[in-house]
């Protein structure tokens, strides 16, 4: 059975950028605009596993983050952040709020793929 991963973003090209990657490597793939379309989206249907960034409109990663923890659908839900912003302090709350990791952009394609293989399979 295919894994499905949540990707939220605000920019297209990295949704674009993120989805075909996990796209070549079997993953079915979710897209969201922002921590609002991807808490709806995540509390929508099942997923597997979450890539968000930090800084959006709407609702920021930590808010998704946080907002999504409060779920019992999020038990189990690894989730990654990818942004651009690499302050140490964010991190940790990051980690507080219920992510597991937190890669930098412009991200490697394959530490992305080694990631998830490793948390989700």
């Amino acid at each position: 059975m295919k894994k499905t991963i949540l990707i939220v973003d605000d920019s297209p090209s990295i949704r674009r950028m993120v989805a075909m990657t996990l796209g070549e490597i079997g993953y079915d793939v979710i897209e969201a605009t922002d921590g609002r379309d991807g808490l709806a989206k995540a509390l929508k249907g099942p997923c597997d596993g979450i890539i968000t960034d930090q800084n959006m409109p709407n609702m920021d990663g930590l808010t998704f983050i946080r907002e999504f923890r409060q779920q019992t659908v999020s038990r189990g839900v690894p989730i990654i952040v990818l942004s651009t912003d690499s302050d140490d302090t964010l991190r940790q709350r990051a980690r507080e709020a219920g992510a597991i990791g937190w890669m930098v952009k412009p991200f490697d394609q394959a530490k992305l793929t080694a990631v998830l293989r490793k948390v989700i399979g």
